[in-house]
Parts: C-alpha cells; structure tokens; sequence
C-alpha cells in the first residue's frame, strides 16, 4: 500500500535525505505536500520533480511567485500555510523537519488529525514536550522519531517495555573540538565550528553539535520522547558516530544500533515502521572500523549537557526558554557579533533569570518563546556586546 507523505521543511538536509528516501521507493511513498522557507530555486526543482499537490513556503511574496509558474498546485504561505499542508485528505505521515520552533502549531495539527508523525525536529518536544504528550494521547496518534539517536533508543526499546528499562546512552560525535583539550575555546571562528567531523547538516545544528547543545536538547527530548526519568538519561562521546545510541535494561544487557552515518537510515525506518524496508545506504563494514571509542562529556569545557537535566529539573517552560535562548545566541554567533563560549553564558544567563510558569496551552508556549527571544537579545546587544 502506497502511504501519502507531507514533508514540512524540504530544502534542508534532513528535507533533501527525505526526498531520496522517497524518491528511492516510489511504489512505498508519494509526496502529496512541501513545506519549505525561501529556497524557492531548490523547491522549484523538487515541485517539478515530485508534483505534490499542494506547496507552502514562508511569505506571500514567494506564495504568488509560485503560483505563477505552478498554476495546477495549491499554494499556501506563512504558519497557516503549513497547516493547511498538514491536513491535505489522505495524508498518512507528517515528515517534520523545520528547523526550531516554527512549525509547532503544524505539528499539534497534524497530531490532532491522527497523522504518523515522523519528527526530525527536536525544539517541538524541547519546547512543549508535555503539551505534544497531552495531544498524542488525546488523539491516539503516534510519533516516531527521525533523529539518529531517538530513532536508535526507539529500535532498541522493541526488544521489552519500558519498565525493563535501566537508562539509555546517548551517543554524540563530540563534534569538531572534542580531541583538542588544550584549545581556547573562546577564539573559535565560525568557520572552524561548521566544520563537522562526521555529519553535513545546517549551520544551526552543527553549531549545536560543536557546543554539544544539540546533546542536550536530546536528553530532553528523549525524556518527553520515552517517558524517562532524568537520571535515566546519559550521554557519551562517541567520535566514530557508528553506535547511534544504546539502552542498558535492568539485567545489565546493553543493546546499541549501529548504521553509517547516513540520515536516509532513520528516515527510512520511521516511514516504513513497522517494517524494515530495503534501502541504498551501504552496509557497515564490521572489519574495516576498527576502534570504537567512547568517553564521558567534558561538562566543564561544555556545560550544555548539565543545563539539560536543570531543565528537567525545573520542568514547566523551561524547556522552551532553554531552546530559544540557544536558538538567539546562536544566531548572534554565526553573524560573528559573540564568541563561541558566550552561547554558553548566554543560555546560562537566561535559565538563571528565567520566569518559570506551566504550559496550559500553545498560546502559553509561544509567549514563552516571543518573551525570552526578546530578552535574550537584549541581554546580548546590552551585556555580552559590550
């Protein structure tokens, strides 16, 4: 049976390793709906090749500039638009993949209509992790995750129910600086943190990698994700980037996944689950790997990994003003206006000056993100620019 898949986010990396995935099985999937920003020239490329029926892109301006030259298709634009994208009839899985928290009321739409969705975005469950929980629950949808690791925790977590479950690791590259102990970290370029040792991804998450903040988003996602408790939760550096994440169970067996470092692997899964459908990617060569190494998180020179279980902690919004104060400092790193430890002091800062309140609903949770962003910048223009 042929599934109708809606991808939200088509001309990022995880979009383009989608669309190979669907374009590898064309008997298996048919795209029906794209969702991208303001890459019009690669969306083009991918309408025309894939002939969804309907688009939705981020402003009017492109909306009509589409329109123009697609007339048969169905445009849409703007956070209404990915929604009306979500609920095109006869969709069965939602592929989100847009970065940060834009998507949000997309992804809560497309649970309320019973879609499988399949996530590739962390910020959703980061930022309304219990508000999404609520929402799946209450519609009997179910959520299977894309990301390397979750998607690894997810497989290996088939094997017994969760009460068997001691903790899971989750594994991380280490990203570019993991074995240069001695380097000032505070004199990294934005060059030096693109450059990724092991995955090609956007800039926001390999910059997230470097800091290993995209690490501690994970623990909390897993621990919305799974249902675990924080200390169940560990990380280890692992630089090969082979085993995606292990589960230890209450007897002391360990199970891991193991795979090449190729994203078409969980996208794959997660589409087809819960079959095992044959892919393109290559197969591990056991032989040929030689050591595997694995180490604990410098939390010092990284203090990321700590902020994730003080959200868990503290719970409520926390997660959400977690996420945004990262995405802001972020953002001010790649235009060259802060150093690189200062995303740490600056998520630091705004979880200390936090106004921790609970999530009733995603009124309350873009209030959250709208008042930290603000502040967050703030913060940065007046304290750490200085």
């Amino acid at each position: 049976m042929t599934k109708n898949i809606v991808l939200l986010g088509s001309t990022g990396s995880i979009g383009r390793s989608a669309l190979a995935v669907l374009r590898e099985n064309p008997e298996r999937f048919r795209l029906i709906g794209l969702a991208a920003g303001s890459n019009t020239q690669l969306l083009e490329k991918q309408i025309r090749e894939f002939e969804p029926r309907a688009v939705s892109v981020k402003s009017r301006k492109h909306a009509r500039e589409l329109q123009e030259k697609f007339p048969h298709n169905k445009m849409f634009f703007g956070a209404e638009g990915l929604q009306e994208i979500v609920s095109l009839p006869g969709a069965d899985c939602v592929i989100a993949a847009i970065s940060g928290t834009a998507g949000l009321p997309a992804t809560v739409q497309a649970i309320r209509l019973k879609r499988r969705l399949c996530l590739a975005n962390k910020e959703t469950l980061v930022a309304a992790g219990d508000l999404i929980n609520r929402e799946i629950a209450a519609a009997g949808a179910e959520i299977i995750p894309i990301d390397s690791e979750q998607s690894a925790i997810f497989q290996c977590l088939a094997a017994a129910p969760r009460q068997y479950v001691r903790r899971v690791m989750l594994t991380a590259s280490g990203g570019p600086f993991f074995r240069d102990k001695h380097r000032d970290l505070a004199l990294i370029s934005v060059e030096e943190a693109l450059a990724h040792p092991t995955w090609s991804m956007g800039k926001k998450i390999t910059i997230d990698s470097a800091t290993l903040m995209n690490k501690a988003l994970e623990i909390i996602e897993a621990h919305h994700l799974f249902h675990l408790g924080h200390e169940q939760i560990e990380v280890l550096i692992h630089p090969q980037s082979v085993v995606h994440s292990l589960v230890e169970f209450i007897d002391s067996s360990v199970l891991a996944q193991l795979g090449v470092a190729d994203m078409k692997l969980p996208i794959l899964y997660s589409l087809g689950y819960p079959e095992r459908l044959a892919g393109s990617c290559p197969q591990l060569d056991l032989p040929g790997l030689g050591q595997l190494e694995f180490f604990p998180p410098d939390r010092r020179r990284f203090p990321s990994v700590q902020m994730a279980y003080d959200v868990l902690r503290q719970g409520q919004n926390a997660g959400a003003v977690f996420n945004t104060a990262n995405e802001v400092a972020v953002e001010f790193f790649l235009a060259g206006k802060i150093s690189f430890t200062a995303i740490f002091s600056v998520v630091g800062h705004m979880l200390d000056k936090g106004d921790y309140r609970p999530l009733h609903d995603m009124d309350d949770v873009q209030e959250t993100i709208s008042l930290t962003r603000t502040k967050t910048i703030e913060h940065i223009e007046n304290e750490v620019m200085k």
